[in-house]
């Protein structure tokens, strides 16, 4: 009804205006307010006058009553402004003023924002919460009232954000992560570990040397897929060496005899070397033993004579000669 004599109010000035119901030098005729005609300018209006701004508006446009001083003018808006919702009509788009306690409105019935000292729940706006809520003036709104640990949260029983010093994880707050998790600092979130995880062995690369004749190394390797979180698994080993042997004409046979078979060579010419000294050794005290038996039978056979030689004259009779000498 109210929307309906707004209406009628700015149809009767309308006509006023450019229907000539009254002669333009009627004395009556209200003033121009300086600045008014611009907004008959707006490409937004369908019809104006220089005194009441927008009379309508183009389609999917809301007419909106704008106060400049004492006086009310028609705006069109995309949007009706804070404080006031839209209401779509087949003939007139309007912006109508939310309740007192709103400062922003879906309909007359349902508030989205409250002015301050309302606070808001299920769509409306009141000085008090129900039982189980607490106000929240940043907010202005009912919120649950939150465990201990939790500094926010949405309910009883899930935190938004938890008291310094603890993690949270699935709307809880814990004074330690449960296992597989680790805590984040920064975030100050219990976040799941993360595991090293490697690719597969290459191919062995080819044998090269390393110092020995003949023989040398080959090594294999594999790639990091996942680095690992602070507490999570460590990568295993990504490189692997093995000895090998290097295949070259020196170390194989004929002329280029390889170093093993050169080295038992050497060995077998040593032992020979040593078993010919050690038999010329032999040889040696042999023949050494032969020439000491040999002086002892000569010294033996000497002594022998000479022992003869003493007993036979011991055993010769006493001449007479002999005996008239004594």
């Amino acid at each position: 009804m109210q929307l309906q004599l707004i209406s009628f109010v700015l149809i009767i000035l309308h006509c006023m205006d450019y229907t000539g119901c009254q002669p333009n030098s009627s004395p009556n005729r209200p003033k121009q307010i300086s600045g008014v005609s611009s907004v008959c300018q707006q490409s937004g209006c369908e019809t104006c006058s220089d005194y009441n701004g927008c009379l309508s508006c183009k389609s999917r446009l809301f007419m909106h009553l704008q106060r400049i001083g004492m006086k009310q003018i028609g705006v069109c808006l995309p949007s009706c402004p804070p404080g006031f919702y839209g209401t779509r009509a087949p003939d007139r788009n309007t912006c109508t003023k939310c309740k007192t306690e709103c400062d922003s409105c879906f309909n007359r019935n349902f508030c989205t924002r409250c002015r301050a000292g309302f606070y808001l729940h299920k769509g409306k706006c009141q000085e008090n919460c129900p039982e189980g809520l607490v106000r929240s003036d940043t907010q202005r709104e009912c919120v649950p009232e939150c465990p201990a640990e939790c500094e926010s949260c949405v309910n009883g029983e899930t935190c938004t954000r938890c008291r310094p010093g603890l993690y949270q994880l699935s709307g809880r707050c814990q004074h330690v992560c449960p296992e597989e998790y680790e805590p984040n600092d920064k975030l100050m979130e219990c976040t799941p570990q993360v595991h090293c995880e490697v690719g597969e062995w290459s191919e062995w690369s080819p044998c090269s040397r390393f110092g020995r004749p003949c023989q040398g190394r080959e090594t294999r390797t594999r790639q990091v897929l996942v680095d690992p979180s602070p507490l999570g698994k460590p990568c295993p080993e990504t490189s692997e060496t093995k000895e090998c042997p290097v295949k070259r004409k020196k170390c194989t046979g004929g002329q280029g005899k390889n170093v093993r078979g050169q080295r038992r060579n050497r060995n077998n010419r040593k032992d020979k070397e040593n078993q010919e000294v050690r038999r010329e050794r032999k040889r040696e005290r042999q023949r050494e033993r032969k020439r000491n038996t040999g002086e002892r039978e000569d010294s033996d056979n000497r002594n022998k004579t000479e022992h003869r030689h003493r007993r036979g004259q011991d055993t010769d009779p006493v001449s007479p000669q002999d005996g008239l000498v004594q």
